[in-house]
């Protein structure tokens, strides 16, 4: 009789225990759990030069806690890169595509070397001029 009621509080106390870390993995709290990083590189075409697109490319992609770089071209787009968490990239992926900056208009967006990476490959996210 004693037997069965230790082993039962063991078994309460190891499923109560198994519940706690699955609820804390799926939360992202686990110590140690892993970020998968993401890596784009962009280009985006309609008009999105001198409506100040690549500063709220830089200061949409900051907020996201993404790093990389912006810049105009000479064929009248924006290029870019972008790093960070895969979700956070993804999210600003969307923004490229639909939203843009107030007086922008943008026609299509266009992503490659989209990857998987380790580690960033920059500190900020910065406008190249």
């Amino acid at each position: 009789m004693k037997m069965r009621l230790i082993l039962s509080v063991l078994l309460l106390f190891s499923t109560l225990f198994l519940s706690y870390q699955l609820l804390k993995f799926r939360s992202g709290m686990a110590r140690g759990s892993m970020v998968v990083l993401k890596n784009i590189d962009f280009e985006v075409f309609g008009k999105v030069q001198g409506v100040f697109f690549r500063k709220h490319t830089r200061k949409t992609a900051s907020q996201y806690g993404l790093v990389g770089w912006v810049q105009n071209t000479n064929r009248n787009t924006v290029i870019g890169q972008a790093q960070g968490p895969l979700e956070k990239v993804d999210k600003l992926k969307e923004w490229l595509k639909k939203t843009g900056s107030p007086y922008s208009s943008i026609s299509k967006a266009e992503f490659k070397n989209e990857k998987v990476i380790d580690s960033l490959s920059f500190t900020d996210f910065e406008i190249v001029r």
